[in-house]
């Protein structure tokens, strides 16, 4: 188990973009079942860091939430006292590419013409949506942040959370080789002790989500 952690933790090290953070046109919450992606989007709203906060998300495949991720994420930021009108909901993609291109569709069909954004995603996540980001909206201009949490803290000593996010990472980094040639993503370089975990832990049997 302390192997598979060591491994772990090299790739989400490598994930975490650790962007320094500034004042955008927009607060960007990519939708999922962590709410405290929604949290930390409301939080960055309250402290002066957006005009707006936009919800992205509909229903993907590994959804649990009662309605639209888009709808849920905009409860949560409106019960931390984020007005509505303030609120902009994309509920209809199920991926990263599309929380990007929807959302760009539905800005230009409101007519507001927003240039930069803080994407708020899922820590493990942070570098494949950026790098989802600059493929699909090369003109704005973007940095990445998620809920302040460690490692350890994410799965809270769920062990079934625990392995479902291993997979998930181990799927996240293969992705981050494979799509810049399908024209998803920009390339990343990366590093070879990250190649090397990711390579540990399919041997494992980390392959759920593996192309």
């Amino acid at each position: 188990m302390e192997e598979i952690d060591k491994y772990a933790k090299i790739i989400w090290d490598y994930m975490l973009m650790r962007h320094d953070l500034r004042p955008m046109d927009a607060i960007f919450a990519l939708g999922s079942n962590d709410t405290r992606v929604a949290e930390r989007a409301g939080e960055l709203y309250l402290k002066g860091y957006g005009q707006y906060v936009i919800c992205s998300g509909g229903n993907g495949k590994a959804s649990t939430l009662p309605k639209s991720e888009a709808e849920v994420f905009g409860d949560i930021v409106v019960s931390l006292g984020v007005p509505k009108d303030k609120i902009i909901l994309e509920p209809n993609s199920t991926n990263t590419g599309e929380n990007v291109i929807f959302t760009k569709r539905l800005l230009t069909q409101k007519g507001l013409n927003l240039k930069s954004f803080i994407l708020v995603q899922k820590p493990y996540m942070e570098r494949r949506t950026f790098a989802t980001f600059k493929r699909q909206w090369p003109e704005a201009e973007c940095v990445v942040t998620s809920p302040q949490v460690s490692f350890d803290q994410y799965y809270n000593e769920d062990e079934d959370l625990k392995n479902r996010f291993i997979n998930v990472i181990v799927g996240d980094l293969q992705r981050i080789k494979e799509y810049p040639a399908k024209g998803f993503q920009i390339p990343q370089e990366i590093p070879r002790d990250v190649l090397t975990a990711y390579e540990k832990l399919v041997a494992l049997g980390y392959t759920k989500y593996v192309m």
